[in-house]
């Protein structure tokens, strides 16, 4: 690898996330995220319908939480290809399936959702994605590529948050913890958090009726909608150093790296001291709409 590869690995901040920042390195708390997730991917699988001898694209693949799922439907005469932009997880999801024996029956892929130029037009009999398109600015050319990749009855099953139904919190909140003895504060690193990643952010342009207007004018038919919304008490218990290392996405700093940012230190001081035991504690609202859709290619 050269040394301006080496560079790009090491700040490729789709793999840190993943591998670290989401939970910012507390084991317990990925444990609990993945356990989570896999309901999330039982769904996606249900909803992609797949059959023996498929060959699935998983976009925007990580970790391989779909990829990985696949292979068992598609059987040993099928293929799942993951794709993503980082290709520093696509190694570890190589490196994985070799592990497995199964790596004669993947396929790695380094593309973005809006350009899977790699993937020849009516290849592949599914395109899944978890947690893609929030992430997309063109969501218009994303859906306009999976309908390209796909054969005639071709199906996408799609997993999207929808930012936009539960943002921004409501007044005395930060992150689901209740914040109103320290409002002020508060409100300085929200705003200090949304300029950080701009006042364009493609997690908060659009809905779950979006994606559904999107999916039709790509030309998918049979469309299904279910939007799932939560809000609701939450107990997710946390190291304090831990949560400082977390950050909420890909795009966005770590709360440490955010609070610091926003506070001079006494004011640093007085936040920490009232959101620190409710972080260890775990005692906050979680809020949560997504979207699933599941669509065919009928022509």
């Amino acid at each position: 690898m050269t040394r301006e590869g080496s560079e790009a690995a090491a700040h490729d901040k789709w793999a840190e996330w993943l591998l670290q920042r989401r939970h910012g390195g507390d084991s317990e708390r990925h444990q609990a995220i993945l356990e989570e997730l896999a309901a999330v991917r039982d769904r996606v699988i249900e909803h992609a319908n797949i059959r023996m001898g498929d060959v699935v694209l998983d976009v925007g693949a990580g970790t391989g939480l779909i990829a990985f799922a696949a292979l068992d439907p598609v059987g040993p005469t099928g293929e799942v290809i993951f794709s993503d932009v980082s290709a520093q997880l696509l190694e570890a999801a190589r490196a994985h399936a070799q592990e497995l024996g199964v790596a004669g029956r993947c396929r790695f892929v380094v593309a973005s959702a809006e350009d899977l130029a790699p993937i020849a037009d009516c290849s592949v009999d599914v395109v899944t994605t978890r947690s893609v398109l929030i992430y997309v600015r063109d969501k218009p050319r994303a859906f306009a590529e999976f309908f390209r990749v796909l054969r005639a009855q071709g199906r996408i099953s799609l997993h999207e948050p929808i930012n936009r139904l539960m943002y921004p919190e409501p007044a005395g909140e930060f992150l689901g913890y209740q914040v109103a003895a320290v409002q002020d504060l508060a409100d300085k690193v929200k705003a200090f958090g949304e300029d950080c990643q701009g006042h364009e952010n493609p997690m908060l342009d659009f809905d779950e009726q979006d994606l559904l207007l999107l999916a039709e004018r790509a030309g998918f038919r049979e469309i299904h909608l279910e939007l799932q919304e939560q809000v609701a008490t939450h107990r997710a218990p946390m190291p304090w150093a831990s949560f400082l290392s977390t950050s909420g996405n890909p795009l966005a700093p770590t709360y440490g790296e955010t609070i610091a940012g926003a506070l001079p230190p006494a004011e640093r001081a007085r936040f920490e001291e009232h959101l620190r035991p409710l972080v260890e504690a775990g005692d906050m609202l979680r809020r949560l709409a997504v979207a699933e859709i599941w669509a065919e290619k009928t022509t």
